[in-house]
């Protein structure tokens, strides 16, 4: 009797042991399958065919300057996006209609091709010294939106190409990006 219990736990041990053995390899296959689903889905996503080329603007259009905006953006995205960060974060007060506030933005500045990024680091205490000018006429009920945010993005880009246009002969920055922005 004590012979029979013995071999019905072997039989049991033996079951579970190809059933651990058949649920491992099932997990090793499912393991599989996503991975290379991943990798399928990664490489579809990512990978695949390659920028269309620019359509050509007629010259209709050129002349009666009705793509004026696009010539600009285009004259500035020459070669490979780098991004050249401000050395500090800009730290100033700013009124409101309940009471003035502190804000502190980080920002960097997005260049196309390695001579502009030159050209930019270059002028950076020009650069900080207009976004200063820019930050400090803004208004804390403004800069309390999205829009107000917006709206401070485009007036610092303007000034900081306007500057560079004017020392360097060319716009050099094509964004002006608030990587941090803190109102207290």
């Amino acid at each position: 009797m004590a012979e029979e219990k013995d071999k019905d736990k072997e039989n049991e041990l033996e079951i579970d042991g190809s059933g651990n053995k058949k649920k491992k390899m099932i997990i090793i296959i499912a393991a599989v399958v996503l991975l290379v689903a991943g990798g399928g889905g990664a490489f579809f996503f990512m990978g695949g065919e390659d920028e269309a080329a620019p359509t050509e603007v007629s010259a209709t259009a050129d002349t009666e300057g009705s793509d004026e905006a696009g010539a600009e953006s285009n004259a500035v995205s020459v070669g490979t996006a780098l991004y050249v960060p401000m050395p500090r974060a800009f730290r100033f007060n700013v009124p409101g209609t309940a009471r003035d506030r502190f804000v502190e933005i980080r920002v960097q500045l997005l260049v196309r091709g390695a001579d502009n990024e030159e050209t930019a680091k270059k002028h950076i205490p020009l650069i900080e010294s207009t976004l200063l000018g820019v930050f400090s006429q803004a208004n804390a009920d403004d800069l309390a939106t999205s829009v107000g945010k917006a709206s401070l993005k485009q007036k610092a880009l303007t000034a900081v190409q306007q500057e560079m246009v004017d020392i360097a002969g060319g716009k050099i920055v094509e964004k002006v990006l608030f990587t941090g922005f803190v109102m207290q």
